[in-house]
């Protein structure tokens, strides 16, 4: 793989805003990433790009144009609606882990690219600066631009214009003989600027959980904590460690999936031995690793283990880690060694409100894991200290080792920090006539790895004035990020959101009829009913003040069928089908009806159908009008969904989490208004990391209970409180009873 050429200092890099009469100001976002891609005679390549976000521009430069005024983009282009960003997770690049983040159009996704950055938190940003661009393209196209800019958007839309490319064979040739001899990574400078205080919440999630944890030790700065509910979670006990850390939650998850020896012989006392067997997806990786037990037993005989670590990132900022006992082909039992089982155990990383006038970040730790019952309540009993040299006390003390380590090495925080600073003023170093009169392309076609066989395959000629050092760590990428003045929308008021004027139709479940059928009591399987919302927490009306949350009230619309379906291929539009319930005379005379068509990824594909019903119009003046006649944009930055396990497995539950996401932002969307309905198709398939959650629930299926809710977010003040559309509980499914689908 031919490398980023050189080793390049560079300094941080901050915000400007920059305002005119009809724009209170523009988004902009910079700063240095790894362009991946393969060029014309199939080589992998890996350049270090300057990447300029302005607004719904985009310019990729090989320098910073800051440092280097007048220089010209090597690729330029429009962020439209109908790009796709999708974070295929950690991979080895040049012999050092990055964090990869592919574009796609949805409508085309043979128009595609990828960049990298060094750690999750950049790879975060990069998501939200796209996501930022994407609402700038919507805010302008809404408030009526000139039509040059309206014809800039329909070519985007319309997947129109290459950049012309230029071959240059020569050079390539020169740079042919070159590839395979070994890459120098890349060394920069981290920033010095402090993070932002409120640049993330502390709130732990959005559906009340059903644990009750009691604090029974603290230690070491930590509190140890038993979960006494009655509710059955696993085979034994449940217990969690808890600490704040002083750092980001980006930095404390960066140490943690850190295998190297000599970093983690300073925090950890068990899997301080670990290799890297096998990677899938960059979300998820096999490790064995080996340990002494002299340290916590008197059994002299060493061990060897082997577990799977699976990872994810909410849009709230916060990881999740989940660790299970695994067997591996390519790591058998050693000789003389006694296999052990690791404890199934879970890692929650958030961040932490900063006070006013400190600047160091805090995080909030939670490691949890099942526990032997007849060996936890015996510790209990006698409070004596064999338990102190048990290995899940040991797993439970890695939190305490965390943070002494973590605090001890300051140093971390600038390598792995993602640094958000305020906006300054412009240099003027970029003029903003480059940005008014040099985009042309669409930023897909810019940045498809088919592009590189000109300006990319120049990359040696143009670094050659710069030094070349040794390999060293990847270090952090400094950004720049600064607010977006978005356009303000009426106040929904619940009472209007349907129809005040329109007299309510009955709604007549004997008419309705899905493949699932409705639960008669809780103890009912396979099924599905319609919970009230006191299971959910809401933006309430001063969230924008306070953060505050309340309690769900009763769904907006009424659930009045659920099906349940196996399809060879994901099917949109399931509303057009004969079979669907919209088509039957009874939906026909519904006022409105919204289509939730969930599209499972499995071995047969499922898609669950969600109908929900309104007994009156929608209020042409309400947000959910904006939301059901609205742009596919404004429906993918509000489509929110709150899940929570009700009961089942834990590891399931930390899995899934209970925090809300906005759909459209996580995984692919597609709207389709027609008649009196709205479907909307979600494509869980579409992200990398919902097919990993969405496999492991497949796999407890049967013995969980899982309730979601449907929400549109409400981002202004005169849209608060929320309130809830439409909620379903679906109680232990049962794989073998979906209905096959003909289309």
């Amino acid at each position: 793989m031919e490398a980023a050429a050189s080793a390049l200092n560079k300094s941080g890099s901050g915000g400007s805003e920059r305002s005119s009469s009809d724009e209170k100001g523009l988004f902009e976002y910079f700063g240095w990433v790894y362009h991946l891609g393969v060029n014309s005679i199939g080589h992998e390549y890996c350049h270090l790009r300057f990447l300029f976000i302005r607004g719904k521009n985009v310019f990729m430069y090989k320098r910073d144009p800051h440092d280097n005024p007048g220089i010209k983009p090597i690729r330029q282009g429009v962020v439209g609606p109908t790009l796709m960003v999708e974070e295929l997770g950690r991979r080895k690049v040049n012999n050092g882990d990055v964090y990869v983040l592919r574009f796609y159009n949805r409508l085309d996704e043979a128009k595609k690219g990828e960049i990298a950055c060094a750690t999750a938190g950049e790879a975060r940003g990069w998501i939200e600066a796209f996501d930022h661009a994407k609402q700038q393209a919507e805010y302008e196209l809404s408030k009526g631009g000139s039509a040059r800019d309206k014809l800039n958007m329909e070519a985007e839309i319309n997947l129109e214009g290459h950049r012309p490319r230029v071959r240059r064979y020569a050079r390539g040739l020169r740079k042919l003989i070159r590839i395979g001899q070994g890459p120098e990574t890349l060394l920069r400078q981290s920033s010095k600027l402090a993070v932002r205080p409120d640049a993330f919440e502390g709130d732990s999630g959005d559906a009340l959980e059903a644990h009750k944890w009691k604090c029974v030790l603290t230690t070491a700065g930590i509190r140890i904590f038993e979960d006494v509910s009655d509710r059955k979670n696993g085979k034994g006990v449940l217990a969690k460690s808890v600490g704040v850390i002083d750092a980001t939650a980006d930095t404390v998850f960066e140490v943690i999936l850190n295998t190297d020896q000599r970093q983690r012989y300073e925090w950890d006392i068990l899997m301080c031995d670990l290799e890297l067997v096998e990677s899938y997806d960059g979300h998820y990786d096999v490790v064995y690793g080996t340990y002494d037990p002299k340290y916590l037993s008197r059994w002299h005989s060493k061990q060897d283990f082997v577990f799977s670590r699976q990872w994810f990132r909410g849009q709230d900022g916060a990881y999740t880690i989940l660790q299970f006992p695994a067997i591996h082909k390519k790591k058998p039992q050693r000789s003389g060694y006694r296999r052990a089982k690791i404890n199934p155990s879970a890692w929650e990383i958030r961040n932490l409100n900063t006070p006013m006038g400190l600047n160091s970040p805090r995080c909030l730790v939670t490691h949890t894991l099942e526990v032997d019952s007849s060996s936890w309540h015996q510790w209990k009993k006698s409070q004596c200290s064999k338990f102190e040299r048990t290995v899940p006390y040991a797993l439970l003390s890695q939190v305490a080792g965390l943070k002494e380590y973590i605090t001890a090495n300051p140093i971390l925080h600038q390598e792995y920090a993602t640094t958000i600073v305020h906006p300054k003023s412009s240099d003027g170093s970029i003029s903003s006539g480059e940005y008014e009169d040099e985009v042309q392309d669409e930023f897909y076609d810019a940045i498809a790895a088919e592009s590189s066989s000109s300006d990319e395959e120049s990359d040696d000629d143009d670094d050659k004035n710069y030094e070349k050092g040794p390999r060293v760590k990847l270090k952090n990428v400094s950004w720049a990020i600064t607010t977006l003045a978005l356009k303000r929308t009426a106040a929904p008021v619940l009472s209007e959101e349907l129809d005040p004027h329109v007299t309510p139709v009955t709604i007549n479940p004997s008419d309705l009829h899905g493949s699932l059928h409705e639960g008669k009591d809780d103890n009912d399987t396979n099924c599905w009913t319609s919970p009230s919302g006191k299971g959910f927490m809401i933006r309430g009306k001063n969230y924008l003040k306070d953060n505050s949350k309340v309690v769900g009230g009763d769904p907006l619309l009424r659930l009045i069928a659920v099906d349940w379906f196996t399809v060879e291929q994901s099917v949109d539009k399931i509303a057009l089908h004969p079979r669907c319930l919209v088509q039957s005379e009874a939906g026909k005379k519904l006022p409105f009806i919204l289509v939730i068509n969930l599209q499972v990824p499995a071995k047969p594909n499922y898609s669950l159908v969600l109908y929900f019903a309104a007994d009156r119009p929608v209020n042409k003046d309400s947000l959910l009008a904006k939301f059901v006649n609205g742009s596919d944009a404004f429906r993918d930055s509000r489509f929110k969904l709150i899940p929570s396990i009700v009961e089942g497995y834990w590891m399931v539950k930390r899995a899934v989490g209970t925090k809300a996401c906005l759909l459209g932002k996580a995984v692919t969307c597609k709207y389709f208004r027609q008649d009196n309905f709205l479907e909307i198709d979600v494509d869980i398939g579409s992200s990398s990391v919902a097919r990993g959650v969405i496999g492991l629930v497949l796999g407890y299926v049967t013995n969980i209970v899982v309730d979601l809710a449907i929400l549109i977010e409400a981002k202004e003040e005169e849209e608060l409180p929320e309130y809830i559309l439409g909620t379903v509980r679906l109680n232990r499914l049962k794989p073998e009873t979906a209905v096959p689908l003909e289309v």
